[in-house]
């Protein structure tokens, strides 16, 4: 079993703590997710495990041997050699055993009697088979083509790919290179859904260890199983799922919430007194008093997500119950196969359109049709009255420019009754303290996507229509923004690559393939049931499912399945009984399970201390009894967890 494991890590930039005495250890197996506000050092966390930055103190050790891969949130590029060929340099460990293969034949051949050089030879072809090197070929297309890459593109060159290909055809590597750990910082930010769950299911077939960072709710919680969190340069880890760790977290926040507003109260009185009487002699000593222990006061801090952060959008004007009909839309580039081809479509005042397909289906091309950037097309729009309509994309960026502040840009926008809210709001976009201070012209692309789209919520429109809003948004940030949208008065049409946030606020889809287009009458979830019965028939029709149960009986799995969906006012009341004392059942197997989550975490900390012991790591038989037991821990940790979330889901 192969580890990277810290103890008692820190690291300091200036006079700011990024890491405080971090531990922690990642080994074969481990599903983990790192969070944290917006720098909190997450990204200076996983360099320091990847070796690329050294810690100011403490232990960082890695077991002989073990390979780890690092992929960071942008930056690279890959150029001079085909897509195949850069990703054929994901295989170089493999390259470099069969070099050193090749030197033991070489000397076997000189000395065949030599048994110590044969055993080299026979243990390094083992790992060479073990490796997969062998099949290298194929593990590259299947990558590549889960990731979103076409046969097409495996020919060309590297540097034709825009900036998110490239961070794909540098993930495709990370992924390829098959290590024992991997470290991913923010993989899915170039990713659409599709590719997004592709990389699900590799993640959860995953053999080795990975730790990584991403903003998007769903892909955490069915690839990860444990969390860890980065608050004021502190560690600490909570077993279980994504939306596991909210609902602990939560409560621990109360708590926290409860004593930083006591202390804040505190804190008020003592600097009323100071201010009121520091001038008076015979309060003077007293105030010096009050002030020492003001000085000497450890300050509670809270997360930004604690703070609660809501705006409402500007009333949406008046419009009808016909916001816009589309009429035979069709759209082609350069004469070749229509995009959009002879399209329908009727939008109503406040439906929550997502318009789903995959990358090149035409997505990004309808919305800029409907909101009037693209004329170049052939068909009918037809907008209902008083229609006023809000468009977004990543392209909004190039408008903001100048040499104002963010602030005052946005003072010079917004209506009177949010100029006292701009503070919040712009923390809720991740301009937080001296960020609002920052000059457009200074701000990277992400910040000044932020600011287009902050400034399109303060317009009053009643159409929005949104081109991946959540592109550069942390949890926090797009929590605001989902709540935002579903208080909206008017009407909606958005892409996102973002399953739990589509889930949350659409309310129909519409499905785009190249030159086709269907609508469905339902949210997300309607929508993948639709679809999933689409290709179980499919599927039906080129093998014909088997009638007959295992047990011998006869059945429909339409007919199951349509059982399994009855509202529970359709079920007898015997039934609704026998469900009722089920979900008691369940209850209790969940409380027990949590328990012993609780006693298998405590045992398995205890041991990665115990481990991280100079005493222990230093000595080889004690480390591998102490790693031998956080593998039966771990194992026992993993199984219970995973029926946690079983009974919970």
């Amino acid at each position: 079993m192969a580890f990277v494991q810290f103890s008692q890590v820190s690291l300091a930039f200036g006079d700011r703590d990024i890491l405080k005495n971090v531990t922690i250890n990642l080994q074969t197996g481990s599903k983990v997710a790192l969070t944290g506000a917006n720098g909190s050092g997450k990204s200076t966390l996983i360099k320091v495990l990847a070796g690329l930055t050294a810690p100011d103190s403490g232990e960082r050790a890695v077991q002989k041997e073990c390979r780890i891969a690092y992929l960071p949130q942008s930056g690279l590029t890959h150029h001079g050699c085909t897509l195949l060929e850069e990703a054929d340099k994901a295989f170089q460990y493999g390259y470099d055993i069969q070099n050193k293969i090749d030197q033991l034949g070489s000397q076997l051949a000189e000395n065949p009697s030599n048994m110590q050089l044969a055993e080299a030879q026979a243990e390094l072809i083992q790992k060479l088979d073990d490796s997969g090197w062998h099949r290298r070929q194929s593990l590259a297309e299947s990558v590549l083509l889960g990731l979103g890459f076409l046969r097409s593109d495996f020919d060309r060159n590297t540097e034709e790919f825009s900036g998110g290909w490239q961070m794909r055809i540098a993930l495709a590597k990370a992924l390829m290179q098959n290590p024992d750990i991997l470290l991913l910082d923010e993989p899915t930010n170039y990713l659409d859904l599709e590719a997004r769950s592709w990389l699900e299911e590799f993640l959860q077939n995953y053999k080795g260890g990975f730790l990584l960072v991403s903003h998007d709710r769903y892909f955490l919680d069915v690839t990860i199983n444990e969390v860890y969190e980065l608050f004021n340069g502190e560690l600490k880890r909570y077993p279980g799922n994504y939306t596991h760790y909210e609902k602990v977290r939560e409560t621990e926040l109360k708590t926290l919430m409860a004593a930083y507003e006591q202390q804040q109260q505190e804190i008020q009185k003592l600097e009323d007194f100071i201010t009121r009487f520091g001038y008076k002699a015979t309060k003077a000593a007293q105030a010096q008093e009050y002030q020492k222990k003001l000085d000497k006061m450890v300050r509670i801090e809270i997360p930004e997500s604690l703070k609660k952060i809501h705006f409402t959008f500007p009333p949406a004007p008046h419009a009808g119950r016909l916001v816009l009909r589309l009429n035979g839309i069709t759209k082609s580039y350069d004469g070749h196969t229509n995009v959009l081809n002879n399209l329908d479509l009727t939008l109503e005042n406040g439906q929550r359109l997502v318009v789903a397909g995959r990358n090149g289906a035409g997505k990004s091309t309808l919305l800029r049709i409907i909101a009037d950037q693209d004329k170049a097309f052939t068909g009918e729009i037809t907008p209902g009255a008083g229609v006023k309509i809000g468009y977004f994309s990543q392209d909004n960026a190039e408008t903001i420019k100048g040499s104002c502040t963010i602030l005052e840009y946005l003072e010079g926008i917004a209506p009177l009754d949010l100029i006292p809210k701009l503070r919040d709001m712009l923390g809720a976009f991740l301009f937080r303290g001296d960020d609002v201070f920052k000059s457009l012209d200074v701000l990277s692309g992400g910040e000044k996507s932020r600011i287009a789209l902050l400034q399109l919520l303060l317009s009053p429109v009643n159409l929005l229509v949104l081109d991946e809003p959540t592109n550069h948004l942390d949890l926090h940030s797009k929590d605001v923004l989902l709540q935002s949208l579903r208080d909206f008065g008017g009407t909606v049409v958005f892409v996102s690559h973002d399953r739990g946030f589509i889930e949350q606020l659409a309310t129909q889809v519409l499905h785009l393939e190249p030159g086709n287009a269907k609508y469905y009458p339902g949210d997300y979830k309607y929508y993948i049931e639709q679809t999933e019965k689409t290709e179980q028939a499919l599927r039906a029709a080129i093998e014909p499912a088997e009638g007959v149960a295992k047990d011998g009986s006869s059945h429909s799995g339409l007919a199951a399945e349509a059982r399994g969906r009855l509202p529970p006012s359709a079920l007898s009341w015997e039934e609704q009984k026998r469900l009722e004392a089920e979900r008691r059942k369940k209850e209790k197997v969940i409380s027990e399970l949590e328990e012993e989550i609780a006693r298998l975490e405590e045992q398995k900390t205890q041991l990665e201390n115990k481990l991280a012991d100079p005493q222990v790591y230093s000595n080889g038989e004690k480390a591998k009894s102490v790693q031998r037991e956080i593998e039966e821990v771990s194992k026992k940790l993993e199984e219970a967890t995973e029926r946690w979330m079983e009974i919970a889901e």
